[in-house]
């Protein structure tokens, strides 16, 4: 198997106390099937940590060239200028792909430009059966967008705007805008550790932020919290609401052969994530309206661009 994978990350001490014999351990396996670049943003005290770690099993560079306002853009590009491979394998540090996984979408770039392949939580603490609710729900709608993907060097070369919240979204969309084919692969199941606790609650609004550059799902979750509110004149109405949630949500899970990752229980969750969605779309757009997103002590104005702007060659975004 001929395929670069291209982990950015930063992370504080205290992240790295608690993450590094984890990811050392992984990186042991992932160097066997892939060439490996880390690419690490960390502050220096941390970088050397990893660095006597991680050098020996994979290259461990720092990233380099312009700095981007979403620092994983610039991650991502210098690992793309650090390998030379024709398949390039992108995912967050909290990705764990086994061996199949890696066959699957290295097999799958021969038909397409870009794959996109499903994550699912292991382990699963409650939190994580939370967010994957949001996974199903999207899987029986339209398609979950993963932590990871594959594509070709010849359409990642020309790199990718770094300044919007939903980087992964955008690269797709570039992808697309010059003529990639898209591979939405639902039946590919990767691995993904989840956040702790503290983490998820800190990504909601963050995540629903996502959704500005998706204006007709924005709409629809703006019109949940009238809609809610609505109901409350009739409260045994929130037992449709919630059946309708789980019922979506059942169709996601038996979707593409989803049976085999997610358990039975999984769309039980679903009402509970609509109605912190109701909520947060909410506080998404205060947060667009007070200048974007707060990231990295800064703000991120948009989400990502629309297919428009990038067919024309335009910057603003959606």
């Amino acid at each position: 198997m001929r395929i670069d994978y291209i982990l950015p990350l930063r992370w504080d001490a205290e992240t790295s106390r608690r993450e590094l014999p984890e990811m050392t351990a992984y990186l042991s396996r992932l160097r066997d099937w892939a060439d490996v670049v880390v690419v690490d943003g960390s502050e220096p005290q941390v970088f050397a940590t990893h660095h006597r770690a991680w050098t020996s099993l994979v290259r461990h560079i720092r990233p380099d060239g312009p700095s981007t306002p979403n620092g994983k853009v610039a991650g991502v590009l210098t690992g793309i200028r650090a390998t030379d491979g024709p398949h390039i394998v992108l995912a967050d540090d909290d990705v764990r792909y086994d061996r199949r996984g890696l066959e699957e979408v290295a097999r799958r770039l021969d038909r397409a430009e870009i794959v996109m392949p499903q994550n699912h939580f292991r382990p699963l603490p409650w939190h994580a059966r939370w967010d994957t609710a949001r996974s199903l729900i999207n899987r029986a709608i339209d398609t979950d967008y993963p932590g990871t993907l594959a594509l070709r060097r010849e359409v990642a070369a020309g790199g990718y705007r770094g300044d919007v919240l939903f980087e992964n979204l955008e690269l797709i969309r570039t992808v697309a805008a010059r003529g990639g084919r898209v591979e939405r692969a639902k039946d590919v199941f990767i691995a993904r550790r989840p956040p702790s606790a503290r983490h998820f609650w800190a990504q909601r609004v963050r995540q629903a932020y996502d959704s500005q550059a998706q204006p007709a799902r924005l709409a629809v979750e703006l019109a949940l919290l009238p809609a809610l509110l609505l109901q409350t004149r009739a409260p045994r109405g929130f037992l449709v609401w919630a059946a309708v949630a789980v019922a979506v949500a059942e169709r996601g899970r038996r979707a593409a052969g989803g049976r085999t990752v997610y358990s039975r229980s999984a769309a039980l969750w679903a009402p509970a994530w609509v109605a912190e969605r109701a909520f947060t779309a909410w506080v998404a757009l205060a947060w667009r309206a007070a200048g974007g997103v707060p990231y990295a002590g800064g703000r991120l104005r948009h989400a990502a661009s629309s297919m428009r702007a990038l067919r024309r060659g335009e910057q603003p975004g959606a």
